[in-house]
Formats: C-alpha cells, structure tokens, sequence
C-alpha cells in the first residue's frame, strides 16, 4: 500500500461525488482514479464498486423513503440485475489485463459521449402495456447489470435511458427503480469480487468517504450551469489515463 497513493484517491473521488451530484458520471473520474493509483484493472474495477456501492446505497435509501419507485417492478429489477452483474463480473474475472486495457480506450470515451447527451424529462405513459414495461425493465436490469459487474461507469445513465425512453417512465419514477437495480448489481459485483480477493479495502474505504463527502458538499450547491465544471474534471481524469495506458506505466 503505497500513501501516496490516497492522494490520487481521495481527490479524484471527492471530484466524483461532487460530480456525480451535479450531473452524473462520477464513475467516469473514480474508476481512473483508482488506475492511476497504481492498481491493476481488475483491482481497479473491483476497488471501484467498494467505493461506488457506498454512494449507491445512501441515494438509494433516500428514494426508497420518499416512495420514488414502482414498487411492482422493483423486484424483479433486483433479480435480473443481481443475475446480470454476477455474470459480468465473472467475466471480468476471466479477461487478461492486456485485453481490459484495451477495452478501457474504447469504452470510457463512448460512455463519456452518451453521459454528456442532453437528457429531456418525460411524462409516465399510463396508457403504456405494463406487460411490456415490466419485460423492459427486466431486460434492461439484466443486460446493464452484466455491463456494471463486468466494468460498471455510466450503469445509471443508461438505466435512466432505458427506463424513461423505452419503458415510458418520468425522471423520477425511474430513478427511484434505477438505484433499486444499481444498488442490486453493485451488491452482486462486490460480493463476486471481494471473494476472488481483488478488492483493496483501504482504498475503497478511503474513495468511499470522500465520495460521500462529495456528493453531500455537491447536493447543497446551487449550481445553474453544473456542466460548464463537470465536463471539463472528467476529460482531464480521461486524458491522464489514456496516457498512462498507453505508456504503459
């Protein structure tokens, strides 16, 4: 355990909770903090879901309360999720570190991409067959949940996507069942990995503090142009891993 190496932690994922709270994607800035800490991808991945699952579990609780959710399609959210994420993260389990590496080049500037796009609030369809939105929901809890055990930054934007563009569902409605499934894909993930002993629990412990700490100092600011600072901390975070990636360092 290198001390240093908290420094790269603790403010980059305080940045991803500040982040996070503002406009989303501090999985984008959390995930690289813990690469550019020295530890493996896989360390990497796993350590990250120790601190992200934190976060996931207090935003969750915090919707659970206040009844944000459709109660009927929280479970079977949590079964595909939880299926889904135990898959990915084996899978993880059986990819080379050269491989992820280079996974990581395409995949992180992609999901940059859709987390930047505008997002338009929709109203809830009560006209839409629930059928089908229970087999969306479940589809998309099953699939985005292999992706968040297998490598996991952007799991929220992308439910949100499914559920508001696909299922019919409001913002908040659909948020409220998208913290139920993250949460559950986290659980499955960290468990998964916590056992195959990839997990560093000092600095998951110390990302995990700080990013609450960033989301709590994030959900007081009053910000009307939250962007203008979200984009620019996350491209450098992705600029300075893409060097280290590709120096191989």
């Amino acid at each position: 355990m290198n001390p240093l190496s908290f420094f790269i932690i603790c403010p980059l994922n305080f940045l991803a909770g500040l982040v996070d709270s503002i406009g989303g994607g501090g999985g984008l800035i959390s995930l690289p903090a813990f690469l550019l800490a020295g530890l493996s991808p896989h360390a990497a991945v796993a350590t990250n879901k120790l601190a992200s699952t934190t976060g996931t579990t207090v935003s969750t609780v915090r919707y659970c309360k206040n009844g944000y959710y459709e109660k009927r399609l929280a479970l079977p959210g949590i079964l595909c999720a939880l299926c889904g994420s135990f898959l990915g993260a084996r899978l993880l389990l059986l990819t080379s570190d050269v491989i992820l590496k280079r996974m990581m080049l395409v995949i992180l500037p992609v999901v940059a991409v859709i987390v930047f796009l505008d997002k338009k609030t929709p109203e809830y369809d009560h006209t839409f067959p629930p059928a089908r939105r229970m087999l969306i929901v479940c589809a998309s809890a099953l699939i985005i949940g292999l992706y968040d055990g297998f490598y996991g930054p952007g799991t929220g934007t992308f439910l949100l996507l499914a559920l508001t563009k696909a299922a019919r569902m409001d913002i908040r409605t659909a948020s409220g069942n998208v913290k139920l499934i993250n949460l559950s894909s986290n659980v499955a993930a960290l468990a998964t990995f916590l056992l195959s002993g990839y997990v560093h629990i000092a600095y998951g412990l110390a990302g995990a503090v700080f990013c609450l700490l960033g989301h709590y100092i994030g959900a007081g600011l009053v910000m009307k142009n939250g962007s203008k600072i979200v984009r620019p901390v996350i491209v450098l975070v992705l600029l300075l891993l893409f060097i280290k990636i590709i120096s191989g360092s």
